[in-house]
């Protein structure tokens, strides 16, 4: 797998670029776009729990697919070991934002041989997510009494996106 650039490479939102086409694939904007690196948006028992705690982005940004991955697996992990199974984790946004890198070779005497920035596009190298203000990232839903664990696995996840964001709660009735 190819080395990623840096989070600061493509936080900034731009137009979307999105469009892969699955009956005609000729006919698609993007070509060759890679696999989302997201594994599931679900995650535990889907069953009535009476909180539920939203973890809200405060900034417009673009999220690459395996950071959301890592916070994903870093709420689940720790849930898992503090509650078991007695939690439910959605996660709200798709990665439909295709990113697009510009290779360039940086060896001697690659003017050579490429052209430079004409024409640079870009090709597809990865996924992302885009989020405006107040956009909901993940739901967490649990039990009452475990609302401490909750809390302390959206702050775990927050640190592993970029960006600032608020944890709102919601209480069943």
């Amino acid at each position: 797998m190819a080395k990623l650039r840096p989070g600061r490479c493509t936080r900034r939102l731009k137009r979307p670029w999105t469009r892969v086409s699955r009956k005609k694939p000729k006919k698609s904007y993007v070509k060759g776009v890679p696999p989302t690196r997201v594994r599931r948006f679900r995650t535990g028992k889907d069953r009535d729990y009476n909180l539920t705690l939203k973890l809200i982005c405060k900034s417009n940004l673009q999220i690459r697919d395996n950071a959301l991955e890592a916070a994903r697996v870093a709420i689940s992990n720790y849930l898992q070991k503090k509650v078991k199974d007695n939690f439910y984790l959605i996660l709200i946004k798709y990665p439909f934002q295709v990113i697009r890198e510009h290779k360039q070779a940086a060896v001697a005497g690659a003017d050579r041989y490429f052209s430079g920035m004409r024409h640079a596009f870009g090709k597809p190298a990865g996924c992302a997510v885009q989020v405006r203000d107040g956009d909901c990232l993940f739901e967490l839903k649990i039990d009452e009494k475990n609302e401490n664990f909750a809390r302390e696995a959206l702050r775990i996840a927050q640190h592993k996106l970029p960006g600032s964001y608020k944890i709102d709660k919601l209480v069943a009735p």
